[in-house]
């Protein structure tokens, strides 16, 4: 079903713009169906309006027309913990075998032993050990091969359903909206790179060279086989908070005219967005729905909503209320 819905956005775009779309004013609105009227769906179709429409002081080229999104928590689910975290869980327990001292040695043996406070207590280091072990040592097409299997046969943990059927339904609208409107859309996360580059096509009709994320570095190696790429485990690029305006500016060198986010990882990104000059779009999408999704924001350890919650207020930025604003959270539900 995820394919079906995202192939047709993707049809859509194409036609759009073979007909010259992205120079007229807004059209298909009315594809944003898991949107309820209301503020916040009148704010992103007024906003597209303003920017297609011709002849007008707010008019942007499609050049111009630069939407970025952050992903998790914003186009997908992000608890009880970010995604990419539970790989490098799995991960850990997959290649436990080949290192019996992980048993005795943390925050190995925390993994292991489901301990998920004592994993927590590791900090940054503990984590960032977990990440080098598994996300390092292999070539690029390695790992990608490694998350394709795992992204395809892995299973949420407590609402038991692959990973890419937690993609938010009325973002996936919003993202094909924005496209059949001469939008060109970047994710821009916090998470890796080279792990999301494996999905984001088929999942979000996003493609790799337009995903921005954290990076390990990586080297040229020849081999008998032919030249590789591989992955070491040492950081190069961390994507998050200032980051993300960096990596923007260093990986698309214009600046967005419309940025979405869901937590104060995102603010920075807002802010360089808002600070543009023109017609400019911010949007956090606030978790409110514990029923169908979860409901946090200000005091949650992943996905922290309270600066930037107060920030919008102020600047006037768009939030969504999932609760209230969004009839459909998942793809397939309804």
């Amino acid at each position: 079903m995820q394919r079906v819905i995202i192939g047709a956005g993707a049809l859509m775009c194409a036609f759009t713009a073979l007909i010259g779309a992205t120079g007229c004013a807004a059209t298909q609105h009315d594809s944003l169906t898991s949107w309820n009227d209301g503020p916040a769906k009148s704010a992103i179709t007024d906003f597209v309006q303003r920017v297609t429409t011709e002849g007008t002081t707010d008019f942007v080229p499609s050049a111009e027309r630069i939407a970025v999104f952050d992903n998790d928590g914003t186009l997908w689910s992000e608890q009880p913990a970010y995604f990419q975290l539970l790989f490098a869980i799995d991960r850990v327990k997959q290649l436990a075998p080949q290192h019996p001292e992980w048993r005795t040695t943390q925050p190995f043996k925390a993994v292991l032993d489901g301990d998920m406070h004592a994993l927590a207590e590791s900090g940054k280091k503990g984590l960032l050990e977990v990440v080098m072990a598994t996300h390092g040592g292999m070539t690029t097409d390695e790992f990608a091969d490694v998350v394709r299997d795992w992204i395809t046969t892995s299973r949420h943990p407590s609402a038991h359903r692959p990973y890419t059927e937690m993609v938010f339904q009325p973002m996936l609208e919003l993202l094909a909206y924005l496209r059949a409107n001469g939008f060109k859309t970047y994710i821009v996360s916090g998470g890796g790179i080279e792990l999301m580059r494996v999905f984001a096509e088929d999942v979000y009709g996003i493609p790799p060279e337009q995903v921005i994320g954290s990076s390990i570095k990586t080297e040229f190696e020849m081999r008998s086989t032919g030249p590789v790429i591989k992955r070491l485990p040492e950081i190069d690029f961390i994507d998050d908070k200032a980051g993300k305006p960096v990596g923007i500016n260093k990986f698309i060198g214009r600046r967005p005219i419309a940025a979405f986010g869901n937590s104060d990882g995102d603010l920075q990104m807002l802010q360089w967005t808002a600070a543009g000059e023109g017609p400019r779009f911010c949007l956090y999408v606030h978790h409110t729905d514990a029923k169908r999704e979860w409901a946090y924001d200000r005091e949650s350890h992943i996905g922290k909503l309270d600066k930037g919650l107060d920030e919008a207020h102020r600047k006037g930025w768009t939030v969504v209320d999932m609760k209230r604003d969004w009839s459909v959270i998942y793809p397939g539900d309804r």
